[in-house]
């Protein structure tokens, strides 16, 4: 038995667990910066660029980890990932693994496959019949 013919009728549903997981971690850096919660020294005012961060975090974590408005959502966050690295990490040293950016180019990297390739089957934008990958 190939091993393709056993994994492939999982892979739009490995989309959806890669799109509900990766953004329910990613919705804890907005409830930190916005809610507090976890434990935060900072509370960034909400019209600042942290606060402004943690909005996009937690609302567009939130709808991404539903799957409404996914494609259009990821490739915001992917572009705000994007940004953060080149404003917060990449001038404190050359190497991700030194500079503390690597989760911002891996949220970065799967946000943008999100936007391309859909939320996948188990999401409200299948459900609605848009933007669920084939």
């Amino acid at each position: 038995m190939d091993l393709r013919t056993v994994t492939a009728p999982w892979a739009p549903r490995m989309l959806s667990v890669l799109r509900i997981v990766s953004s329910l971690i990613f919705m804890a850096h907005g409830t930190q910066k916005i809610l507090g919660f976890p434990a935060n020294a900072s509370n960034p005012p909400l019209l600042s660029m942290l606060g402004i961060a943690g909005l996009l975090e937690l609302i567009g974590g939130a709808l991404l980890l539903v799957g409404l408005f996914s494609r259009p959502v990821a490739f915001i966050l992917s572009g705000q990932m994007a940004f953060a690295y080149f404003i917060a990490h990449a001038p404190k040293n050359l190497f991700p693994a030194l500079n503390g950016g690597d989760a911002a180019i891996l949220y970065c990297f799967i946000f943008l496959y999100i936007a391309f390739a859909g939320p996948g089957p188990w999401s409200i934008d299948a459900q609605r019949g848009r933007g669920a990958s084939s």
